[in-house]
């Protein structure tokens, strides 16, 4: 990289990219608030920062069946989907950064959703987990999320395509 190279991207945490991602995918978040309008986050294992729960689209599911599966598989808690809140792909956020230093430019479908069942639970993707008031979220959480997270407080009818 040139010293005076400006970045082709930002990552999902704000830091610039300097080359195009290796990878484009299909992701999920699912949105969940408790009783107190909480909103419920956990921080990764792999990076340290805190997230919604979600990942990628497996082979064979919907994008709903994911984001439900993925809540499932990283909080212990079951839930149903009540809304679309939107579809987001900027690459000017939207880019994560793996430890391993590879790139994957994410398309990501968020869902509010609502706790059926389960209690909270750590899965071995992270650290730990817990619901947040949404105007005093952790200083570390991915810039990505924030914009999600802004997004489903907007309780727009029409989905965001960002």
């Amino acid at each position: 990289m040139l010293d005076n190279q400006e970045p082709k991207y930002y990552d999902a945490t704000g830091a610039p990219i300097y080359r195009e991602p290796d990878s484009i995918a299909v992701g999920t978040n699912g949105i969940v608030f408790n009783e107190q309008g909480h909103v419920l986050l956990q921080r990764r294992a792999d990076v340290g920062f805190w997230e919604l729960p979600g990942g990628k689209v497996d082979p064979g599911e919907t994008v709903e069946q994911g984001a439900v599966r993925e809540v499932l598989e990283e909080t212990n808690l079951h839930v149903e989907i009540v809304r679309f809140v939107g579809v987001y792909s900027d690459p000017a956020y939207c880019i994560f950064r793996y430890p391993d230093g590879s790139l994957v430019h994410y398309v990501t479908l968020l869902f509010e959703c609502r706790r059926l069942s389960g209690e909270l639970r750590i899965s071995d993707e992270s650290t730990d987990i817990g619901y947040f008031p949404t105007d005093d979220l952790p200083p570390d959480t991915l810039v990505s999320q924030l914009i999600l997270i802004q997004d489903t407080l907007a309780h727009s009818e029409i989905p965001f395509v960002k």
